[in-house]
């Protein structure tokens, strides 16, 4: 028994450690994200709690936009829930190694798996980590801690951000400099470059749209060339 809390904690502490150098993109996006809160006619209080119960970069940002020009809540709320449907993939990823995890495990591992914890912690599910919940838990708490952070900062030190650093570019460059590394197979690529090109030329699809065309146009390319390797 004490072994196995001497590696829970361990493991634990190696998802906080692994998390940490993405914050330096996480730290930029949440200072974005709180001052774009407020412009969009938000009170402080109402950007900060979007942080805790949304808790998703692209989708708060969505919401406070359309937030501004008045759109109306069904077309304010079906946007969010369109660009947060990527996590579905995380979650049927993940879900097949902690479905023997008790539920509020479950329910505390759905809340944080957002795109930089999955990118760092699914490698210590896919290599049999029996731990590898605690390593998810330790990296999702950080970038957790550093998002609420970063958003109150950018709620009230907003104004004295300079607009030039664009720090919006940030989270993607973070992002791609996680996932790189880790593309070994030509399955793995093809997903890549296919998702990628699709993001890129899908941005006039409405309501967050490309992120979902992109995300299932890379599983496809990737699934198909998986196959036929394995014929």
């Amino acid at each position: 028994m004490v072994h196995n809390m001497e590696e829970n904690w361990r493991e634990f502490w190696k998802g906080v450690l692994a998390q940490l150098p993405v914050q330096l993109g996480v730290i930029p996006f949440g200072l974005v994200f709180g001052v774009l809160g407020v412009a969009s006619g938000l009170t402080a209080t109402q950007t900060i709690l979007m942080s805790s119960i949304i808790f998703g970069g692209a989708s708060q940002v969505v919401f406070a936009q359309l937030w501004s020009y008045g759109t109306s809540p069904i077309i304010t709320g079906g946007s969010v829930a369109i660009i947060n449907m990527r996590h579905i993939i995380y979650s049927a990823s993940v879900s097949f190694y902690i479905s023997s995890l008790p539920l509020r495990w479950r329910l505390v591992l759905g809340y944080l798996l957002t795109d930089e914890a999955f990118a760092v912690s699914f490698q210590e599910f896919e290599n049999k980590n029996r731990f590898a919940h605690y390593h998810l838990l330790g990296g999702g708490l950080t970038l957790w801690v550093f998002w609420q952070i970063s958003t109150v900062a950018g709620v009230f030190l907003g104004a004295n951000i300079p607009p030039y650093l664009n720090l919006e570019f940030a989270i993607p460059l973070t992002f791609i400099a996680i996932i790189l590394p880790k593309l070994k197979s030509l399955a793995q690529i093809s997903t890549a470059v296919t998702a990628s090109i699709i993001a890129i030329i899908g941005q006039e699809l409405p309501y967050g749209l490309w992120i979902i065309v992109a995300s299932i146009s890379g599983m496809f390319v990737g699934g198909l060339i998986n196959q036929r390797k394995l014929k």
